[in-house]
């Protein structure tokens, strides 16, 4: 059986989000998003009255949601579910992607973070929830192996902003090694935080 495709709305998002990790949101146009998701030009008013700040802040939700989605499925792909063992898959998904399509992507969270922050509050504003959205995931499974709970939310936090520095620093390296780095260093800390 074969899945739907999206509708124009769900593309827009999905394509606005995809364009961001790239391009950044300065240097993405609404009717790049239109064209990248297949959309009609005339849709993007219908759906986003709110124009780019509206399609952005959209954008970044998913990313969140889509990251924290993903917690669970590199958590299920682990033969022994370990703190390192999850923060090793998680940067697994950029040393692959970097390997097979080159290093012109990032996280489009960070790419808006950087581009709005200073301009535009409910910018600043969805991509501090995207980033909730994605470390809340994280910190249920680091309780779930073994983390007590007082630390779990603050070695996401660390989990993530480590994560996205490793990335910003392999793009600009054109280099999975701050990625590689990451993993290494970073996985015995979160390791001890497991209670005996």
């Amino acid at each position: 059986m074969t899945q739907a495709r999206p509708g124009p709305r769900e593309r827009m998002v999905f394509s606005a989000a995809q364009l961001i990790r790239r391009h950044g949101v300065a240097s993405t146009g609404m009717r790049e998003v239109a064209a990248h998701a297949d959309a009609p030009r005339g849709s993007l008013q219908h759906y986003f009255p709110g124009g780019k700040e509206q399609l952005v802040n959209e954008a970044l939700a998913w990313a969140g949601r889509y990251a924290g989605k993903r917690i669970a499925r590199f958590r299920a792909g682990l033969d022994e579910p370990t703190p390192s063992g999850l923060f090793a898959a998680m940067a697994a998904q950029w040393t692959d992607e970097y390997a097979r399509d080159g290093f012109d992507a990032g996280c489009p969270v960070a790419a808006a973070t950087v581009d709005c922050a200073s301009r535009g509050d409910s910018t600043r504003t969805a991509a501090a929830a995207a980033f909730a959205t994605w470390r809340a995931p994280l910190a249920v499974a680091l309780t779930d192996m073994g983390v007590p709970a007082a630390r779990a939310e603050s070695l996401a936090t660390l989990m993530i902003s480590t994560l996205e520095g490793a990335i910003l620093m392999a793009r600009a390296e054109r280099d999975t090694g701050p990625l590689t780095t990451a993993v290494r260093e970073l996985g015995p800390l979160l390791d001890s935080a497991v209670r005996s």
